[in-house]
């Protein structure tokens, strides 16, 4: 892999990687520069923490059910590895979820073909709501991806017709499981109810 050279003194090197004299960049893009350098030196380290929180979370709920299994003979948690730990005092709540990576094969073009036929099928009108639900789930996004979530909502949609059970088969089919995200999330008491509130790791819920 190929790195950039040293830049010389007196000289800055622009985003497009050319050399720049020092005394040719404004104030302004000084003080730009030097803003976006904190902020984003402070986000690597922050990163740096919580992935650091996240291993070490996972690996002391680990150890955990290790001491249960070796001293009870059972484990904390279900089938899919989900747990949940509280404090003694019940303050806090920090809970371990798995959750399978859903992607789709080539067959979701069958099975979006099927769902179409079957809203030209039926009449318009009353399914136009439908229309919107569909339109809504086959969306991709700036990277060209479909929302699983989205997808598998028609899942839940119950009608009683032939060629929309065919559809919603294709679609089950087109389902493909590519690997487990692992998730850790605490959540604090409010006051002394049976309530609890997530502690907030992501910047945009803070």
């Amino acid at each position: 892999m190929s790195t950039q050279a040293a830049v010389p003194e007196g000289y800055v090197r622009n985003a497009a990687g050319h050399l720049v004299p020092e005394h040719q960049v404004r104030e302004h893009d000084k003080l730009r520069d030097q803003v976006a350098c904190e902020l984003a030196a402070q986000a690597l380290n922050i990163s740096e923490m919580l992935a650091a929180f996240k291993k070490k979370a996972l690996a002391d709920i680990d150890d955990l059910i290790a001491i249960s299994n070796a001293r009870y003979g059972v484990t904390i948690g279900g089938k899919k590895g989900n747990a949940s730990i509280t404090t003694y005092d019940g303050q806090y709540k920090i809970e371990r979820q798995m959750a399978e990576r859903l992607t789709f094969t080539e067959e979701i073009l069958a099975a979006k073909e099927l769902i179409d036929q079957c809203i030209r099928k039926w009449s318009e009108g009353a399914n136009n709501h439908l229309r919107v639900l569909v339109d809504r789930a086959f969306r991709a996004n700036r990277q060209g991806q479909i929302s699983t979530g989205d997808v598998l909502s028609l899942l839940r949609v119950e009608i009683e017709d032939a060629d929309w059970k065919r559809a919603m088969e294709a679609l089950k089919d087109s389902i493909q499981v590519n690997g487990t995200a692992v998730y850790i999330r605490v959540y604090q008491r409010v006051g002394d109810s049976d309530r609890y509130d997530p502690i907030n790791l992501n910047i945009a819920a803070v």
